[in-house]
Formats: structure tokens, C-alpha cells, sequence
């Protein structure tokens, strides 16, 4: 009898451990950009990764790893919780790659995904290749170069109570809107108004998909001063940790940084 409780003591003990080890691993991000492709001060790829990676490390458990494009390094990979892409086109980024099957073996483990500005979209000559696997992972996209527009809107919480929608209000935003997305099996979360004719425009969604991992989505994110808003930071800094399954605050993530910070880096000549 000595023995058999001294065992389940043991047994016990072990299981503890487990668990306590289990409440303490990081909840692991990857940020992947590019190098920029557009004029100064728009698409600043990397950048904004290293930004919002700062950012979303404000939050206790959190760890991440910026990426200059798919990191090589397998362990750049292992065990994280959500991806975020801010680059071009999302679809051939991420699918007419080398590391397509990584990137696919990570969906159907239900790793999350947050995709941005141009990388929420696929070209036209590619929809029937890649769009059908394209939309399995994000529930719904944007035609690259079909339909845009910019100026100023009032950015429209659709589901106000949707953890993405934490701890900031509807703002006006100046910005680039793609037009006419194919919203799928998505949720419409985000919604401007078309400077130009006064259409509705959808501009974020999100998507729980079958596979258990979660997909937000916005083609928000072409002039870099949006991300110096702190309403656009925790924004996407909610997107991030719903995407990864953590608990967003109810007030919203914290997303406090410093005018250093969040300067944009000196122009290369």
C-alpha cells in the first residue's frame, strides 16, 4: 500500500510539473514580410513586423520571431501559435513557394493566421490554380489591381463585440480600399465607405476554419502613419492573439510604444 501511494505520489507529481510547464510556454507569433516594393512609407514590410511584434510581446506569454520573407530555420516554425504576413499578394506569396508544404502541414494544425494590406489578396491570371486553396485558408480574398480606392471613411465596426474590436472605436482611417472582395465562408468584420461613389466597402473578415485555426483578414494597412495610430495597432494586435486562440483583454491588447519605436526607419538612398 506504501508503495502504490508512493507511486501515485510520484505519478501525480509528474503531472503537475507537466502542467505547470505546459501554463508557462510562450505563445509563439511569426511576423513575415519583405523588402519593401512601393514607394517610401507604404508598404514598409519588415518594418511594420518588427512593430507589431513589439507590440504584441506587451502581452505576458508572448514571444515572436520576425522573418524576412519564410524563415529557413525549422525552428523559426515549431510551435507557433499564429502566423502573420504582411507582403505582397498573400496567395502566391505563400502557396507558389518553396515552402508551401510548410506552410499548409501549419493551417491544418489549426495554426492562425493574420494576413494584411496586399497580402489579403491573389492575382487575377492565379484565381483558378490557387484560389480555391487560397480561400480554404482565409475564407475570403481580394483580386489583386480589381477595383481600388482610397481616401478618407469611417473605419465600421460590423461585429462590435467581436475580440478584434476590443478597446477601440470607429475612426475616420485614410487608406487604400480594395473593392469588391470575395467574402466566402468568412465573417464581414470590418467596413468602409468608398470616397468616391459612397459604396460599402468590406475591408476586414474573419473566418474560424474547419481544420480549428482562425484567419482574420484586412486589406487595410498601405500608408505606414496607420500604423502610428494606436487604434490600428490594437487592431491588428487583437487580430493577432485571437488568431493564436489567447484571451484578448477586454480593453483591448497593449499596444505602447514609443515615438522611437514607431519612427519610420531612415530612407536607404
Amino acid at each position: 500500500m506504501t508503495r502504490l501511494l508512493a507511486r501515485m505520489a510520484f505519478v501525480g507529481a509528474l503531472l503537475l510539473v507537466g502542467q505547470v510547464a505546459d501554463a508557462e510556454s510562450p505563445t509563439k507569433i511569426l511576423f513575415i514580410g519583405k523588402e519593401p516594393d512601393h514607394p517610401y512609407g507604404s508598404h514598409m514590410y519588415m518594418h511594420v513586423g518588427r512593430v507589431l511584434a513589439q507590440c504584441a510581446e506587451l502581452t505576458p506569454g508572448v514571444e515572436t520571431v520576425v522573418s524576412n520573407g519564410w524563415p529557413e530555420e525549422a525552428a523559426a516554425t515549431e510551435g507557433v501559435k499564429a502566423i502573420v504576413v504582411y507582403s505582397n499578394p498573400g496567395a502566391e506569396f505563400l502557396l507558389d513557394s518553396p515552402h508551401r508544404e510548410d506552410f499548409e502541414r501549419l493551417m491544418a494544425s489549426g495554426v492562425g493566421l493574420v494576413t494584411i494590406h496586399w497580402a489579403s489578396s491573389i492575382r487575377e491570371q492565379n484565381l483558378d490554380r490557387l484560389g480555391r486553396a487560397w480561400l480554404g485558408h482565409v475564407g475570403g480574398t481580394w483580386v489583386s489591381n480589381v477595383g481600388l480606392s482610397k481616401g478618407e471613411s469611417l473605419l465600421t465596426q460590423l461585429i462590435p463585440d467581436h475580440p478584434i474590436c476590443r478597446g477601440w472605436e470607429e475612426y475616420v482611417i485614410d487608406d487604400e480600399y480594395y473593392l469588391n472582395p470575395t467574402i466566402g465562408k468568412a465573417k464581414p468584420l470590418l467596413r468602409v465607405v468608398d470616397p468616391k461613389d459612397g459604396k460599402d466597402v468590406f475591408v476586414g473578415w474573419v473566418y474560424e476554419r474547419p481544420d480549428g485555426g482562425r484567419t482574420f483578414s484586412t486589406t487595410l494597412g498601405h500608408p505606414y502613419g496607420n500604423f502610428q495610430r494606436k487604434p490600428f495597432r490594437r487592431m491588428l494586435v487583437n487580430a493577432t492573439l485571437w488568431a493564436a486562440g489567447e484571451d484578448v483583454p477586454r480593453q483591448g491588447a497593449n499596444v505602447e510604444l514609443g515615438e522611437a519605436a514607431l519612427a519610420l526607419p531612415p530612407k536607404q538612398p
